[in-house]
């Protein structure tokens, strides 16, 4: 694994994986082609369920261990402990202990986040726009981990694809307000106008947590067509982020 390749082996011998999926290989017909994962969109539920029992089966899961959510841009946290007859209500992150319980966050240019403990054995997904980002939804994520026995130090955090800051031109006042709550989130545009990068806000308040293994993904949901973006469609469908406990020699 130290030198960059994977076997089937050493994948299956990891204690938590982390997965982000493309607009790629899926059954949805445009706007929303192709593999949209997203329910609420208004895809044809069928494509909707091809999509995500394809995805199960790549993964290797059970479909109805996967733990969906009713994502609102709040900064609520919510512990599962077992797989839910539907999406968790009013909430944009989710923590778990279970083995082989898929945690996922929809997204179409907002930030998904990954978190692991593995040690631990504490893993969460969180949706961060930039209303969430704002009131502290990656912050009191982590919290939420830590009171589940989670070390800021042994935590992994992954950013997904997201909408960059040269995508993401707002308001001077909206631009400052973040700031002021997430810092590092505000940047100038290239016309000197104000943009937010929430992405390199977010890695800036998990470092200030204690949280010091982080990747993010660079990639712009915005120009890159490998993704669905709202900020650029608007009518679209949604990609997802991905992340389970694999149950190991413990589970």
């Amino acid at each position: 694994m130290h030198n960059g390749t994977l076997t089937p082996q050493s994948v299956t011998d990891r204690p938590v994986r982390m997965v982000y999926t493309s607009r790629a290989g899926g059954a949805s017909a445009s706007p929303y082609a192709s593999f949209n994962l997203a329910e609420h969109v208004g895809d044809d539920p069928g494509a909707v369920a091809a999509n995500r029992a394809r995805l199960a089966h790549v993964l290797g899961l059970e479909p109805q261990r996967f733990v969906w959510m009713e994502q609102l841009h709040t900064n609520t946290v919510t512990v599962v402990d077992g797989p839910q007859a539907q999406p968790v209500e009013a909430t944009d992150a989710v923590v778990t202990t279970a083995p082989r319980l898929a945690l996922c966050v929809l997204v179409a240019d907002c930030v998904p986040v990954l978190l692991s403990d593995h040690a631990a054995g504490v893993i969460a997904a969180a949706h961060a726009g930039r209303v969430g980002a704002r009131n502290g939804i990656v912050r009191k994520t982590v919290e939420a981990m830590v009171e589940l026995g989670a070390s800021p130090g042994n935590i992994q955090a992954l950013l997904g694809p997201a909408a960059a800051g040269e995508s993401y031109e707002v308001p001077d006042g909206m631009a400052a307000d973040v700031e002021k709550h997430l810092p590092g989130s505000r940047v100038t545009m290239r016309q000197g106008t104000s943009g937010l990068d929430i992405r390199a806000g977010l890695v800036r308040q998990l470092l200030g947590l204690g949280v010091t293994h982080i990747e993010a993904d660079p990639r712009d949901t915005v120009v890159d067509k490998d993704f669905f973006s709202y900020r650029r469609e608007g009518t679209t469908g949604r990609q997802a982020g991905v992340i389970w406990l694999t149950g190991g020699s413990d589970g």
